[in-house]
């Protein structure tokens, strides 16, 4: 059994309390709140959004962007420094899923007092997509963030990678070169400041187990990766956060309701995980859900740390 390290007690004590807080105020006829489980993808496009985002581009091509969401702070916290969290989305890997789909997961976690830098890439369809360059844009949003986002308040000594799907394949990934400074510009300085840590939401970590004709975004494993596995072994190695070292404050989230990326994926990864019953996939990025505040309150406690 994997031992508990500071950071995972941290988070166990906080959802502890948390939960104590809102059983203690429930009434028998009714919760205070309660929480969506189990969300369809449709739902997601149906949030409201306010468009508040800063659209700052990490890169030349129009796909290199990143969108800045800030938190509102009162007259008397004006020139206070605010956590952020570098955010990469999901959707297969595949162009026709864009950053869109998860403003409204943005807007809330600034609502609640973090900055989120959610960084666009290139993707299967587009030109220079699949890998490794969308994950080369990955790590290029996230190098740009840590250089000139201090002129937003942003602390960023407090910085937490967080992806969901493919994008927490692409996050984990990122998060490990951060702590082991493996990736290097032409002047042989690290691209990549280390990081807090990083969270997974119903992240993909095996490339290999992962592709197989079960659903389509299984199927776009291969063209992510230009291949089949086992012709391209090394290359699905290489691309495999399980198969590569990773942040020593890593954590992933995955329900057990989820039917896109299989329970497999957290539970085989090695990695350390938290799993929550009946959530489903797209619950981590809608803030009206149980998983969503379960991953805001996992944030807040590695922020702590």
């Amino acid at each position: 059994m994997r031992k508990l390290t500071p950071f995972y007690l941290l988070v166990f004590c906080i959802l502890l309390t948390a939960c104590t807080n809102r059983y203690s105020q429930e009434t028998p006829e009714k919760t205070a709140v309660e929480r969506l489980r189990q969300v369809s993808y449709n739902s997601i496009l149906e949030l409201p959004s306010s468009g508040s985002g800063v659209t700052l581009q990490y890169g030349e091509n129009s796909l290199q962007f990143g969108q800045l969401y800030l938190p509102k702070l009162n007259k008397t916290s004006s020139n206070q420094q605010v956590p952020l969290l570098v955010f990469i989305h999901g959707g297969c890997w595949l162009n026709v899923f864009d950053i869109q789909h998860t403003q409204a997961f943005s807007e809330a976690v600034a609502a609640a007092g973090i900055a989120v830098w959610s960084i666009e890439y290139r993707r299967v369809g587009d030109a220079g997509g699949g890998w490794p360059g969308s994950y080369d844009d990955v790590l290029a949003g996230i190098a740009h963030a840590q250089t000139v986002l201090q002129d937003y308040s942003v602390d960023l000594k407090q910085v937490v990678l967080a992806g969901h799907s493919a994008g927490g394949h692409l996050a984990l990934l990122a998060a490990g070169e951060s702590y082991l400074h493996t990736k290097q510009n032409q002047q042989g300085t690290p691209l990549l400041k280390p990081v807090k840590g990083v969270i997974g939401l119903a992240a993909i970590t095996d490339l290999s187990s992962y592709q197989s004709d079960a659903t389509g975004c299984q199927r776009a494993t291969r063209q992510f990766m230009g291949g089949n596995y086992p012709d391209l072994a090394g290359k699905y190695q290489e691309a495999s956060p399980s198969q590569q070292p990773s942040h020593p404050t890593t954590l992933l989230l995955h329900g057990r309701a989820d039917t896109i990326v299989p329970l497999s994926q957290a539970t085989d990864s090695g990695l350390p995980m938290q799993l929550l019953d009946d959530a489903g996939h797209f619950d981590w990025i809608h803030p009206k859900t149980e998983a969503f505040q379960h991953f805001l309150i996992t944030v807040q406690a590695l922020i702590a740390k």
